[in-house]
């Protein structure tokens, strides 16, 4: 998300540290300009007070355009999905003797790649924290379903719907959030997130004209800050 401001400071360095302060950014993050320095000053403003001023805008967040950018649609052959689907059944078959008793999957080929759904209420342990080892699997499951395919099969799994709950839950904390910053006027910063949680989130405040999203940190430590929309 593209944001530039102008910052004052007594000297071009203060300047710098209040304008990094309100973008709550590194050094390394910004592009700066200085728009006012310190020692072009004339005999007759001597008496003023120095002001330095700096435009500084955030440098192109190259992983916040990953996140919400539509990746690149990679056509499978009706050879190569049944191939995929071999494969994962193949694993799956292992999977289910270490699995709870009961516990049923489902595979529905969607052109680019698979949907794996795993039902078994007594399945939380492998859904994990936050989904953390749902996403696991669901990388091994991509694995394993390209095996013998030069394409890149794209696997999603759920297990028990978990998903659909967590989409639902993540969208109703982003208009909940949304409205306590409008309120407080404070950004929030929330929870580290998976990529497709945080992308939940930013869509779901896309259309609100008052507030804006941006990620920060590295992963796996990546969050998300929700803030005033500064007006232009």
């Amino acid at each position: 998300m593209e944001k530039t401001i102008i910052s004052e400071g007594r000297t071009t360095n203060e300047a710098i540290e209040k304008g990094l302060k309100e973008l709550r950014v590194s050094k390394d993050k910004v592009e700066i300009k200085i728009l006012e320095n310190e020692e072009k000053r004339s005999f007759f403003s001597i008496l003023t007070p120095r002001v330095v001023k700096v435009e500084m805008k955030l440098k192109e967040d190259i992983n916040e355009k990953k996140e919400m950018k539509t990746k690149k649609i990679i056509e499978l052959s009706e050879e190569e999905q049944n191939k995929a689907e071999e494969n994962v059944e193949v694993f799956m078959e292992e999977i289910l003797k270490e699995l709870p008793e009961d516990t049923t999957y489902n595979i529905t080929k969607n052109g680019q790649g698979l949907n794996v759904e795993i039902l078994n209420k007594n399945l939380g342990f492998l859904i994990g924290y936050r989904g953390e080892t749902l996403y696991a699997f669901q990388n091994i499951l991509s694995a394993i379903a390209g095996k013998g395919i030069d394409k890149k099969v794209r696997v999603i799994l759920d297990i028990e719907g978990y998903k659909e709950k967590r989409e639902k839950t993540l969208e109703e904390l982003a208009q909940k959030v949304a409205k306590t910053v409008i309120k407080t006027r404070k950004p929030i910063k929330l929870e580290p997130m998976q990529a497709y949680e945080r992308k939940i989130i930013h869509s779901a405040l896309q259309q609100n004209n008052k507030v804006e999203t941006e990620s920060i940190g590295e992963e796996p430590n990546r969050r998300i800050v929700v803030s005033l929309r500064k007006t232009k």
